[in-house]
């Protein structure tokens, strides 16, 4: 058993049986709701390739949505109230902890959009294929499906554009002040460069030049965004002359990665994305988990690989040239991490 698994039977075996009544409500709920329906509520996870943190202080970001997604549907109920009832796969802890700001980010969508539910309650229900982890976008995912789900139930036609401006409302729940790269990447999909602006963002669509193999694993460990962009924040605070030496660098290897990525260089790319998991780890945003799995997933034949999101805990990536490295390292890393997944950016 990997050392980042719980060495508890009885709580894997009651994981086990939440994770069967949640498929098994899923099934029923896609054969009332209808699979086209819930199709238009999807919001997409993301992995960031370029960006964690720096992204905050207004540089580039490059970010790919993954294929699995969360949907929503809502009913509006004759009593006043919100029931939200959530059915995601989620990792052990994540929704418990997560609890008090999915229900602020809720609450937030809904009043932006303005449904007032103390005039008429609300019963909102979270599914899909995204296992929600820390480092997935699964608060933004949550939020751009309430909005489509929202946009549908009213009726209202939200334009991309709105889906996109009430996730990042949302994501305010979650993270008080979001970056608004997570609520982009779960509304349009793609892979997509993103800068903050001091007005709104700007993001452009990437065209690749050939399919994208990814491995990504999870430690396991639930990190807060607000504690760790607020911890950074401190450190930039404290030593403006190393946040500036770190954030020109960054930069640079911003632009190198863009490049690489336009041109389809798999072994430039893995090299910048390595060099981007250094940076990271200097800004004190990894932990040992995410090295061990990163150093695993380069010795199992990943071109690179580095962590993704928030740090701390969470998630890392690996990028796989094929189809046969990328197998190998989702089975070298399913030796470490209590969850790996395999995608593809296209």
């Amino acid at each position: 058993m990997s050392e980042y698994a719980s060495a508890d039977h009885a709580q894997e075996v009651t994981r086990d049986l939440s994770a069967r009544q949640e498929e098994s409500a899923q099934r029923v709920r896609q054969e009332r709701i209808g699979a086209a329906c819930l199709k238009r509520t999807r919001a997409f996870g993301k992995l960031i390739l370029f960006g964690e943190h720096f992204v905050v202080y207004k540089a580039p970001a490059l970010v790919g949505a993954v294929a699995a997604y969360t949907d929503c549907d809502v009913e509006f109920t004759g009593a006043p109230g919100i029931e939200v009832v959530d059915l995601r796969p989620a990792v052990p802890g994540y929704k418990v902890e997560k609890a008090a700001e999915g229900e602020e980010a809720v609450k937030i969508v809904l009043s932006h959009l303005g449904v007032d539910t103390e005039k008429r309650g609300a019963k909102i229900t979270f599914g899909g294929s995204l296992t929600a982890v820390s480092g997935i976008g699964a608060s933004a995912a949550q939020v751009v499906s309430l909005a489509r789900a929202l946009s549908a139930a009213l009726p209202r036609t939200l334009s991309e554009e709105e889906v996109n401006a009430a996730g990042y409302e949302g994501e305010k729940g979650y993270h008080g002040t979001p970056s608004g790269v997570d609520n982009t990447a779960a509304t349009y999909g793609g892979v997509l460069r993103f800068q903050r602006t001091d007005g709104a963002p700007l993001f452009t669509m990437k065209k690749l030049a050939g399919p994208i193999r990814i491995v990504y694993a999870s430690t396991g460990i639930t990190a807060s965004t607000t504690k760790v962009v607020g911890d950074v924040k401190a450190k930039k605070e404290a030593d403006e002359a190393w946040f500036g030496s770190l954030l020109a660098r960054y930069t640079a290897l911003a632009a190198e990665g863009e490049a690489a990525l336009d041109a389809g260089d798999m072994a430039a790319l893995g090299r910048l994305l390595d060099e981007n998991h250094a940076l990271c780890q200097e800004l004190t945003v990894s932990c040992k988990e995410l090295d061990d799995l990163v150093v695993a997933a380069r010795g199992a034949g990943a071109v690179g690989a580095k962590m993704s999101g928030t740090g701390r805990g969470g998630l890392m990536l690996a990028l796989t040239p094929t189809a046969e490295s990328q197998a190998a390292v989702a089975k070298a890393l399913e030796k470490l991490a209590p969850q790996v997944w395999m995608t593809t950016f296209a």
